[in-house]
């Protein structure tokens, strides 16, 4: 997503500015109002050029260079000596470019967050802030093993996620393959026998042959309203409405709206709890939650608990509202807010979670395949079928 740099006053009358990564100008004057700010300005950011990743940088290597910078700090390497280092044994070329460029304005003088802060499209605002966090309190070492694991949790979660969003995806597009081959090269050879031998077709049978005549014909004009309909999606769900009508629909899908939240669950209480441990202020660690919640119902959840925290209440009771967090979820922060274990706490959750994901994605796949079985035999069954019955008449005639 782009990153938007904007300026705003707060009810003071104090200026603030700073960036923020969000979808469209719409969202980030709504994450702002949010907060109480009365937006100047929101610009769209200029793309750095310089040291450009693309898609060549997995998490892996993140994890890698965040252990090994890790590593180095705790034996007592100096922080140049140690990104000189890092960036000198590198495999990736563009990834020992990102190095040298942040070595660069650390020997200029830059802190090491602020240095990384100029390089989104590789530290995130998770990693930055926590970076910050950790020179400020001099356990720098300590705040990049905490990072490695939060990225290889959350790496993980992720793969889980896709895992169980592809599968039911790859059956339907199979499926719809198998549908088209029969429709467009088999049911046509057995159209032109029932056309020469000159029988009543039965209903089923016209049926078939007329889906098969609209596909041979029209495929063109089907394609083209499948593509359109999916940008139209697409550029729909971009919208801050949008997004929150398919979030929010996504949720209630049966089977996977469960795995869809929980692993929400699972991201907002690591995410959190990894910041909160990491001393980063409870405000800014939510604000950040929220963007990296990966849902909008989520989000605005996350965010109506910054508000409800700024204005000296629980973060507890906006989630409970929300009616998106389960009742554990939402004791087990109460809990930890009030006994001032918050961070140990959003870890139980976010273990919890985890596993409950897995085992949702199983479930998830334990009851797509017999439904995708019994679909594809009843179409495909009832087209052969349907091309069949003509056939019985044929041979009663001719007996």
């Amino acid at each position: 997503m782009p990153v938007y740099l904007y300026k705003a006053r707060t009810l003071n009358g104090e200026n603030t500015q700073g960036e923020m990564t969000a979808s469209n100008e719409t969202e980030v004057v709504g994450h702002l109002r949010k907060r109480r700010l009365v937006v100047v300005s929101v610009r769209e950011k200029p793309k750095e050029f310089n040291f450009s990743f693309g898609s060549g940088i997995k998490t892996k290597d993140l994890v890698l260079f965040t252990r090994q910078f890790a590593t180095m700090i705790n034996a007592g390497l100096p922080l140049v000596q140690s990104l000189d280092i890092l960036a000198a044994q590198q495999a990736k070329p563009k990834v020992a470019a990102k190095i040298r460029a942040i070595l660069g304005d650390v020997e200029a003088g830059s802190t090491l967050a602020d240095a990384m802060r100029k390089h989104r499209d590789f530290f995130n605002d998770i990693y930055v802030n926590m970076i910050s966090a950790g020179e400020a309190g001099g356990i720098l070492d300590t705040i990049l093993l905490r990072l490695a694991e939060y990225l290889e949790a959350a790496d993980k979660l992720k793969r889980k996620v896709r895992g169980a969003m592809f599968y039911p995806l790859t059956v339907m597009g199979f499926a719809a393959m198998a549908i088209a081959v029969l429709l467009m090269f088999v049911i046509p050879t057995f159209a032109g026998f029932f056309t020469s031998a000159g029988v009543a077709l039965p209903l089923p049978t016209r049926i078939v042959m007329k889906m098969s005549d609209l596909l041979l014909g029209y495929w063109w004009a089907i394609g083209a309203a499948m593509v359109a309909a999916f940008y139209m999606f697409r550029s729909y769900r971009r919208t801050p409405p949008g997004r929150l009508v398919t979030d929010r629909l996504l949720l209630r899908v049966p089977v996977l709206g469960e795995v869809l939240r929980k692993a929400a669950i699972a991201r907002f209480s690591r995410t959190l709890g990894t910041l909160v441990q990491s001393g980063v202020p409870i405000l800014e660690g939510l604000e950040i939650t929220a963007r990296t919640a990966g849902n909008r119902v989520i989000e605005d959840a996350v965010m109506e608990s910054r508000v409800s925290i700024a204005g000296g209440e629980t973060i507890s009771e906006p989630l409970k509202k929300s009616e998106v967090f389960p009742p554990m979820v939402v004791q087990m922060i109460n809990v930890g807010e009030q006994t001032g274990g918050l961070d140990e706490m959003l870890g139980k959750i976010a273990d919890f979670y985890d596993d409950e994901v897995e085992a949702a994605v199983a479930a998830l796949t334990s009851v797509i395949e017999p439904i995708m079985i019994v679909f594809l035999g009843a179409v495909v069954g009832g087209m052969v079928v349907a091309m069949y019955l003509p056939i019985f008449d044929i041979i009663q005639t001719v007996e």
